[in-house]
């Protein structure tokens, strides 16, 4: 069985590397909106979990997710494309969908660029469905694809 790096959440720190690599996976070709100081801001909201597979120094995957009453919402998440196909991006989705679980919070919902296929697989994979899609929504460019997963909230009640 292949061993995982552990999850964490996010410091100051990691603000910048994990700016770079919005930038340069999930950003690419259109400018750069989640900046060090944006994710700096994510990393610091009570309501938002970002979180990092450290590989020692290196994070070699982030996801911000931001808690709602009743939805989630996925702001990014990306897995360095030397360290996919190892089940970091699973591990990450199911580490970030807990506490929504146990808010019992309904659904988590993201949007991905329509031109990434393998990102649109990776979450259909993880039991995300489309639920619409947006014309021009990353930089008046690219559509995005709006993905919506519903969470199935099993209660462990005690017998009376």
């Amino acid at each position: 069985m292949l061993s995982l790096p552990p999850i964490r959440l996010a410091g100051a720190h990691d603000a910048t590397m994990i700016a770079e690599m919005s930038r340069d996976y999930i950003e690419y070709g259109l400018g750069w909106s989640w900046t060090p100081v944006r994710v700096l801001a994510a990393i610091v909201e009570r309501a938002t979990n970002t979180a990092v597979v450290d590989t020692g120094g290196q994070i070699a995957a982030f996801g911000i997710m931001h808690y709602g009453d009743d939805v989630a919402h996925l702001a990014l998440l990306a897995v360095r494309p030397n360290q996919q196909q190892r089940g970091l991006g699973t591990a990450l989705m199911a580490w970030l969908e807990k506490p929504a679980l146990i808010a019992g919070i309904e659904r988590i919902r993201l949007e991905a660029r329509a031109d990434n296929p393998n990102a649109l697989g990776f979450y259909r994979k993880q039991g995300f469905r489309e639920a619409g899609r947006i014309a021009r929504y990353y930089r008046g460019t690219v559509d995005a694809l709006r993905l919506e997963k519903r969470l199935h909230l099993a209660l462990h009640l005690p017998p009376l």
